[in-house]
């Protein structure tokens, strides 16, 4: 039943936006975190991610028009156009240093949950205090060692590894009480 009325919601939010483009705004917000996982999990630079993103947001809106609601979740449109905009970006990639086109690589083919469950995981890192959320971003985002971490903030590199030990630990904490909420 639940699934049922959040389906009707978005299809009457498809088609409000359709008619009034400003609309676009509540499908961007409830799409955002579920696009940027995919994405984050296939270009695996955070600058490439977010351009990615921009894009795909962009020509969903440009595109949004011709639209046509077939009781799939609007993220499937979305998450397939930026399939696509990954792709192009490959292949121009690919074109620029005179190479055939990639293969996709093995990581493409993640899954719905995978990607949902990213989305819930950039969620639980942006509640995290301040320099606990930026050494998670730093480490595991930016792929930036201990010391670059530490020279980047002005702190030690034991302070650095405590708090990534206390996010990982606040981390984990959400995680397993979501999980035993999901189960229970």
């Amino acid at each position: 039943m639940k699934a049922v009325k959040r389906e009707a919601g978005e299809r009457q939010l498809i088609e409000a936006a359709q008619k009034d483009p400003a609309r676009f705004a509540e499908l961007y917000e409830d799409n955002f975190e579920r696009v940027y996982a995919y994405v984050a999990q296939r270009v695996r630079s955070r600058d490439a991610a977010q351009d990615v993103t921009a894009e795909v947001f962009h020509s969903a809106l440009a595109n949004l028009g011709s639209y046509q609601w077939r009781g799939v979740p609007f993220a499937a449109w979305l998450l397939r156009i930026a399939a696509n905009a990954i792709s192009d970006r490959w292949q121009s990639a690919a074109r620029e240093q005179g190479k055939p086109a990639p293969e996709e690589p093995a990581h493409a083919n993640i899954s719905m949950e995978d990607v949902e469950e990213s989305a819930r995981l950039f969620r639980l890192v942006d509640k995290l205090p301040g320099e606990q959320r930026r050494v998670v971003q730093m480490r595991f985002a930016e792929e930036k060692s201990i010391r670059e971490i530490a020279v980047a903030l002005g702190k030690t590199e034991g302070a650095i590894k405590q708090l990534q030990f206390r996010a990982l630990e606040t981390l984990r904490a959400q995680v397993s009480k979501k999980t035993g909420e999901a189960h229970g």
